[in-house]
């Protein structure tokens, strides 16, 4: 009995002589407020979809820093921002923007994206957002099912989605479409059932396995391979090649990006247009920052 009151009574005089002589704050020290820098770097910007042949769609953040209890400083990022921009034309500024009031580390609204004026994001492949330009994202949480299937993608989890078959979403991982075993290969997602359900190729779309970028046109399936022995693409439609273009067309390298970009095709920052099996190429863009450049050569910065 004793001991305890000792300790309390040495509890107390060590508060007391903390507030008379001291101050607290160190001992009672909490983390603060996440503070956002209030500026964003143009550097951090990058392109994110392109609207038509002369609107693209830029995306970009604010960095945010906090201080810890135990005297440590963490970062993060936030504010994601939507920019509309005339690549073809030099303009003043944007067309259009819209700013979200958000923490990237607990919703990631921008990932990429999926038509003309939709863009996706998500978290843990069981929540994607669809956030419309001029509206507010739309956020569905979805149940996870597997088919014939027994690994999804992983920790890197869904890396693109793309418009498929009977108006639904193809969600494809980092190399999906080429995995081996029992690894699922790709996954459709129903935003009308709120589903997402991993399979492996089979029968009618086991040629898309070659495919580095997939999506639908309508009832075809259009595909991209890109040769990186070569630096060649081919573009094909429903398992016969439609167009290809080659190095000499424009310069690659075997760590160029090749992917569709809404209803745009990406050769490595060159952008072209497909129609009727054949693709145009228009323009070429820095993916991140903010320089455009017509195949004519004039320059476009903002």
């Amino acid at each position: 009995m004793k001991n305890i009151v000792f300790s309390l009574t040495a509890g107390l005089m060590l508060v007391l002589a903390c507030v008379s002589m001291w101050g607290c704050g160190d001992l009672f020290r909490e983390d603060g407020e996440k503070e956002f820098t209030g500026q964003y770097i143009k550097g951090n910007a990058n392109v994110v979809g392109f609207i038509d042949d002369s609107l693209v769609i830029v995306y970009d953040f604010q960095y945010w820093n906090q201080d810890l209890a135990d005297g440590t400083q963490i970062t993060g990022t936030g504010k994601q921002r939507l920019r509309v921009f005339n690549y073809r034309v030099q303009e003043d500024g944007p067309r259009w923007a819209d700013t979200l009031d958000n923490m990237t580390e607990e919703y990631n609204y921008v990932k990429g994206q999926l038509s003309d004026s939709l863009i996706w994001g998500g978290k843990d492949n069981k929540s994607f957002s669809f956030w419309k330009l001029g509206e507010e994202p739309v956020v569905k949480n979805v149940k996870v099912k597997k088919e014939g299937c027994s690994t999804d993608f992983g920790y890197m989890g869904v890396k693109a989605l793309r418009t498929w078959l009977d108006g639904n979403i193809i969600a494809l991982g980092e190399n999906s479409l080429k995995a081996g075993d029992n690894d699922c290969q790709y996954a459709v997602l129903d935003t009308v059932a709120y589903t997402i359900t991993y399979k492996r190729l089979d029968g009618d779309l086991k040629w898309i396995e070659k495919c580095d970028d997939v999506r639908a046109l309508g009832y075809d399936v259009a595909c991209l391979v890109f040769d990186k022995i070569n630096l060649a693409v081919f573009v094909l439609l429903n398992d016969e090649i439609s167009d290809s273009l080659s190095n000499s067309e424009f310069e690659l390298s075997k760590y160029d990006d090749v992917n569709f970009m809404g209803d745009f095709l990406n050769f490595g920052g060159f952008i072209g247009s497909y129609n009727n099996g054949r693709v145009n190429i228009f323009s070429s863009v820095d993916l991140v920052g903010l320089m455009f450049r017509n195949i004519g050569g004039e320059s476009i910065n903002y």
